[in-house]
């Protein structure tokens, strides 16, 4: 038997174990990005969903850990009926299959997002961060390092020169300035439309949460409003980013002094970090993980990338550098081995 099918037939006895009912089956809900999967089953007339966590590649402890900070400010995250820490499995309320993406349009984004924005809100100013481990200098420089390993040696098969080291450092160190300026709070990490779905009651429902960190205010809003599978047009999500401005200030999440442009400039330069992270990681998953369908959403991270980068005077060599780099080729095909 291999380790697959033991898996399988652990997985299935733990769920019927834990719900009494030796005829129930699971059928494949969703995967994601990790090394988790994700089961439904029908059980007395309500559905369940079963996280498979293996613990030595996904240890389910921070996946509990968060979602009950994030419970206990009244956010919509699976509540957790039976889990098995040891084994990796957990049973957890099914939140349906309705994600926002396929969700999002012109006539309906600004209902969504406004209650994307409204939980988000409450993330920032009821959850507890105390104990979480720090969205620190170091956390974000090595997120910014996956960029050149992945996208640009790995994909790209370009090596940077030294001199073109030292662009990508002065970049590097705009962008760790600007995180690292913030006021600090509760960051999901990945707040976008692929992990919120949609909901009858307390709209959104949060998935994906495990890696929270105490980091910048800004973060996640741009991870919801320059997300990486789908775009707006730059004066819609300045109007978003301005009006979210201001409930901050009303909420007291920053000071008064903070104006329009020096907000701007924090969610820019944060959606701008996680975006160079995301070339890199995006080329990671299809190299390392056999995933290549991120490939697919590599000319939109690029894109934010140079647009908002080309924004910003200090940034211009770096822009430069990654147009040279690039040119002409479609970054959706990988790279021969």
């Amino acid at each position: 038997m291999t380790h697959t099918s033991e898996r399988c037939t652990a997985r299935l006895a733990w769920t019927r174990q834990v719900l009494a009912d030796s005829t129930l089956m699971l059928t494949p809900a969703s995967t994601d990005a990790s090394f988790r999967s994700y089961w439904r089953t029908q059980h007395d007339g309500h559905s369940w969903i079963v996280m498979d966590s293996p613990p030595a590649l996904e240890d389910p402890q921070p996946w509990l850990e968060i979602g009950a900070r994030l419970s206990a400010a009244g956010l919509h995250v699976p509540a957790v009926r039976a889990h098995d820490v040891e084994q990796g499995f957990l049973l957890i309320e099914d939140l349906g299959s309705q994600l926002y993406l396929p969700a999002l349009n012109d006539d309906t984004v600004d209902a969504l997002y406004g209650d994307a924005m409204d939980a988000l809100l409450r993330m920032q100013r009821d959850v507890d961060a105390a104990g979480m481990q720090p969205y620190d200098h170091a956390f974000l420089q090595r997120e910014l390092e996956i960029m050149p390993e992945w996208f640009l040696r790995r994909h790209i098969n370009y090596t940077p020169e030294c001199e073109e080291w030292d662009v990508l450092e002065v970049a590097f160190t705009t962008l760790l300035r600007n995180a690292l300026a913030q006021p600090r709070c509760f960051v999901h990490r990945d707040y976008h439309s692929r992990n919120l779905l949609i909901t009858a009651d307390n709209n959104p429902g949060i998935i994906d949460f495990q890696g929270a960190l105490h980091g910048p205010i800004a973060y996640d809003l741009a991870s919801l409003l320059r997300d990486c599978y789908i775009a707006w047009d730059r004066a819609r999500v300045e109007a978003w980013v301005e009006t979210y401005r201001l409930r901050l200030q009303a909420a007291g999440l920053i000071v008064a002094d903070v104006d329009r442009q020096r907000f701007l400039r924090w969610f820019d330069l944060i959606g701008l970090q996680r975006h160079i992270k995301v070339l890199g990681i995006f080329c990671r998953l299809c190299y390392r993980d056999g995933k290549q369908g991120y490939l697919d959403d590599l000319p939109r991270v690029y894109d934010y990338v140079i647009e908002v980068a080309g924004r910003y005077p200090e940034l211009a060599d770096f822009v430069a550098l990654l147009r040279r780099c690039v040119g002409g080729r479609d970054l959706r095909l990988p790279m021969a081995a």
